[in-house]
């Protein structure tokens, strides 16, 4: 008998494999013009060449390591300075209004002031992931700090807990389900900016990989790049899940 977490699984990989199917199936009844959106065959087609040339895997490897430094750069100090706002309201009170005043700025705006500050050479591009990254865990943190229960707090301040005590063992472990949530949607800002830095100023990477098959008008390539990046996405968010579930396993829903 197929328990739920198994249905839930089975249905998780025939949903996709549906939709392509769907896809193929369109494009064969011509209801689809594969010379703008090919089909699953095609683009099968072009992905082993790529795969075999290891042309792919180079471009995928270093976008991987713009995303995770970007990542790191940005979610570290979000993470303090979130956790620093929330147990401090003066440092939030000083803090805040700037945060507010600048968070809501288009970070593909701020790309031409990057690359004159920053050049064309990798800096740019994992300041332009960090500052991405940076707000969204720190808005975050600081509202999983806030939300703690005051008496956590009021305990610790009877104990004489240090300011480093206050981190430590109430901020970090109380905010640590919005800091995940965080670092969830910091990722996913990751990969939505790394391919627009990649596209305006690389010579490699998957969103170099999409600009130069867009030149050419070689679809199927365009495809295969925003698959490897959708992929790349889903092995990262579940690299996230794994981590929070060992992290805070008592957060973890009953199976």
């Amino acid at each position: 008998m197929l328990t739920e977490g198994r249905l839930s699984r089975i249905v998780s990989v025939l949903s996709p494999l549906f939709l392509l199917g769907l896809w193929e199936t369109l494009a064969r009844l011509n209801y689809l013009d594969v010379r703008l959106f090919s089909c699953p065959s095609r683009i099968l087609g072009a992905l082993f060449p790529l795969l075999w040339s290891g042309e792919l895997l180079h471009h995928t490897l270093i976008s991987l390591a713009r995303i995770i430094l970007g990542f790191f750069a940005g979610a570290l100090p979000g993470v303090i300075l979130g956790l620093s706002m929330g147990l401090f309201p003066m440092v939030r009170a000083m803090l805040e209004p700037m945060i507010l005043a600048t968070f809501p700025i288009p970070k593909l705006a701020i790309m031409p002031l990057i690359l004159l500050v920053f050049g064309l050479g990798e800096t740019s591009k994992v300041f332009t992931i960090a500052i991405g990254v940076f707000y969204l865990v720190l808005i975050n943190t600081m509202t999983g700090v806030i939300n703690i229960e005051p008496i956590y707090l009021d305990v610790a301040k009877n104990y004489w807990a240090r300011r480093f005590d206050f981190y430590l063992t109430v901020a970090w472990p109380g905010a640590l389900p919005m800091i995940f949530a965080g670092f969830r949607l910091g990722m996913g800002t990751a990969l939505l900016l790394i391919v627009a830095a990649e596209l305006s100023a690389a010579r490699a990477g998957i969103g170099y990989m999409i600009w130069r098959a867009y030149d050419m008008f070689d679809i199927e390539r365009m495809f295969v790049a925003l698959m490897t990046m959708s992929l790349l996405g889903y092995v990262l968010a579940k690299g996230l899940d794994w981590l929070e579930a060992r992290v805070i396993p008592w957060k973890q829903p009953s199976r």
